[in-house]
């Protein structure tokens, strides 16, 4: 007789340790700043705003759908604090998620700092002098937004990001499709934002290209720590009241 394998064998394991959460939320982190720091410093005089508008969605989609059935797929600090705020990630879980979070932004961000050292002569020295794709203000903002129209965007859009996220997440949503929408809103979001902003709605984001941008990438940074963790908060603690489904008596 042929050898069985019970069920419990071969169950998925739907409990990940927070290990593995972890590592999935560095991993997907490190993919998505690699993918969008990595385009904005090297093809972006190719592709321009739309190109790294794609890079980022197209980051945030393929690591929600490799690793987001481990970790949740946050990727990001404002993430993690909505989805929290929104009732639907445990407040005790937190510090670790950022923690991997900021590791892994700041690990692509040192390995794009590497890799450009190997670039044409002076090539390293342009993009840090430029402040490595970092997000800012007043002259430091693409298009010359200054402080106060770069808070409300950052505000406004992280809001709207966490809203679709909390949507498409849903148990009343359709399965299978919140990466997909998701990447999409953030490239939505990016065409938007560049200009004002370098958008950023990602404090880890901000932080891993801050570190290499220079003195004035530095003193902007609270900026893009603040604003959009307040428009995540906004969206979390606001979804329920406005989409959530009534309560049956």
């Amino acid at each position: 007789m042929a050898n069985t394998v019970s069920d419990s064998d071969v169950a998925l394991d739907t409990t990940p340790s927070m290990a593995k959460r972890v590592t999935a939320e560095m991993f997907g982190t490190f993919l998505l700043v690699f993918g969008v720091i990595g385009t904005a410093l090297f093809t972006s005089s190719n592709t321009g705003i739309l190109g790294v508008a794609l890079a980022v969605g197209l980051s945030v989609m393929a690591g929600a759908y490799a690793v987001g059935h481990i970790s949740g797929g946050h990727f990001n600090p404002a993430v993690t604090l909505g989805a929290a705020a929104s009732g639907r990630f445990s407040w005790k879980d937190v510090p670790y998620y950022l923690l991997a979070q900021l590791i892994g932004g700041a690990l692509a961000s040192t390995i794009l700092f590497a890799i450009a050292a190997g670039g044409p002569d002076g090539f390293r020295a342009d993009v840090t002098a430029s402040g490595f794709a970092s997000n800012g203000f007043g002259t430091h903002s693409p298009a010359g937004f200054g402080l106060v129209s770069v808070i409300v965007a950052e505000v406004v859009l992280t809001a709207v990001f966490l809203y679709v996220i909390l949507g498409v997440t849903d148990r009343r949503a359709p399965t299978g499709f919140a990466p997909l929408a998701i990447g999409l809103t953030l490239t939505l979001l990016h065409l938007v934002a560049i200009p004002i902003s370098n958008a950023s709605f990602n404090p880890a984001r901000s932080i891993a290209t801050a570190i290499y941008g220079g003195p004035d990438a530095l003193g902007q940074l609270w900026v893009f720590i603040v604003a959009p963790i307040v428009g995540a908060l906004i969206a979390g603690y606001s979804y329920g009241f406005l989409f959530g489904d009534k309560k049956k008596s």
